[in-house]
């Protein structure tokens, strides 16, 4: 039996299992508590709160369902059932001090209506615990997206966060995206007015309580969300990069750029190249040794930092916090990710392969912050405003792979996901 028991409580605490927290308590001492479903370690979180309203009690069916689900990797999904614990328990819109927590929010707060009134907006911003317990969540967590459930409108409310997660959300539920007119001191408004590269939005269910198929929908649909922010799922395979070669990188730093460091300060661009190979072995075994380069002859060895295999792994051979050499004029700037294969045409073909790249490539810009019109074929080199070049010889080089048709639809398709939000 103590085996059992101490396997039932490793069981609790292993990567990805459930875990509790109290995070604050209401305004007559109930427990607020939230569920952390996947990695601790992940770097995008996603959270969802079941009702902030006592008389609101449909989106609770929802987040109870999907303790038992399993967010993407890469992901994790952090789950407040109930704000309003005390309205719960006395069936009233309001916290027990006859507030509306929905108007309590520091963003264009308002004074409105007296205790017990329908939107009554509090003495002040915050003036409530069960506001300030959801603020200090969101601002100690940063999700990507956040996700409110409300009663009984029967749409998802268009906010100012990422339009694409709120239609995506918006499909796979089957409600319609729809608008309200603006409203003060609200959550989502406060969210993404001050966390503009996330996206806080409302979902306002049906009126009773959702049917087991309806509640599934819904459920299914915020992993939908939380999937389609995932960062990709990365292998690390460093090539050797000892002080020597990166003393090498600083020397070339200081020829073409003169830059005297081998650190990758802030990128700025993000270059998509080929291979010219038909497997990441062989593309790893042409990076890994430190040897002068064929076409120019110069140390440290040509390199990228990611690559991407034909069946859609991706590999890191070196951090982006150090220059690679795989473009002349933009090494000083730029990540470099080569696709193994031999034609624009062969990569962007592969489905595997160019959604694994689009991933990439989003994640990296929202780490980043890199602009799509700075994602850039190997083709489009000398057309970046970021393109410098001191040796002369070398201020028209460029390569053919990934030229400017291509990276239109590359780019094109880029924009079609999630904004890249923030990552940590």
């Amino acid at each position: 039996m103590l085996a059992l028991a101490a396997l039932f409580v490793l069981a609790l605490h292993a990567p990805g299992a459930a875990q509790g927290e109290r995070i604050g308590e209401s305004a007559q001492g109930r427990s607020i508590d939230a569920v952390r479903l996947g990695s601790p370690r992940a770097r995008t979180r996603v959270l969802v709160f079941g009702g902030i309203h006592g008389t609101e009690q449909a989106g609770r069916q929802v987040t109870r369902l999907l303790r038992t689900m399993r967010p993407a990797r890469g992901v994790e999904l952090w789950i407040v059932d109930d704000l309003n614990p005390d309205g719960t328990n006395a069936g009233t819109r309001q916290n027990a001090n006859g507030v509306d927590l929905n108007r309590n929010f520091p963003h264009r707060w308002r004074a409105q209506g007296e205790p017990g009134s329908t939107y009554h907006s509090g003495s002040g911003p915050l003036s409530e615990p069960e506001a300030r317990v959801a603020h200090d969540l969101i601002r100690r967590i940063r999700p990507r997206v956040t996700i409110w459930y409300h009663q009984a409108l029967r749409m998802v409310v268009r906010s100012r966060g990422d339009l694409k997660l709120q239609r995506r959300y918006a499909r796979r539920s089957g409600l319609p995206l729809g608008r309200l007119d603006f409203l003060p001191g609200t959550a989502t408004g406060w969210q993404n007015s001050a966390f503009p590269r996330d996206t806080a939005f409302v979902v306002e269910l049906p009126g009773g309580n959702p049917s087991p198929e309806g509640a599934r929908a819904h459920a299914r649909a915020v992993l939908d969300v939380a999937r389609s922010v995932a960062p990709p799922r990365v292998v690390r395979r460093p090539i050797p990069f000892p002080q020597e070669r990166k003393d090498q990188m600083r020397a070339y730093a200081r020829r073409h750029y003169g830059i005297d460091d081998y650190r990758l300060r802030r990128p700025r661009v993000i270059v998509e190249h080929y291979t010219v190979t038909d497997d990441f072995q062989s593309t790893y075994n042409t990076f890994a040794p430190n040897v002068p380069d064929p076409e120019l002859g110069e140390l440290p060895g040509v390199c990228a930092h990611y690559v991407i295999d034909k069946d859609g792994a991706v590999y890191r051979l070196v951090p982006a916090s150090i220059m690679c050499r795989h473009t002349v004029g933009l090494n000083w700037t730029s990540i470099g990710i080569e696709h193994v294969g031999r034609s624009d045409g062969e990569v962007l073909g592969n489905a595997a392969q160019r959604t694994a790249s689009l991933l990439l490539t989003r994640h990296l810009q929202g780490r980043f912050r890199i602009r799509t019109r700075n994602v850039i074929g190997h083709n489009e080199s000398l057309s970046s405003p970021f393109h410098r070049e001191r040796v002369e010889r070398l201020r028209r080089q460029t390569h053919g792979d990934f030229a400017r048709a291509s990276m239109r639809r590359y780019r094109r398709a880029l924009e079609r996901l999630p904004e890249p939000g923030s990552l940590r």
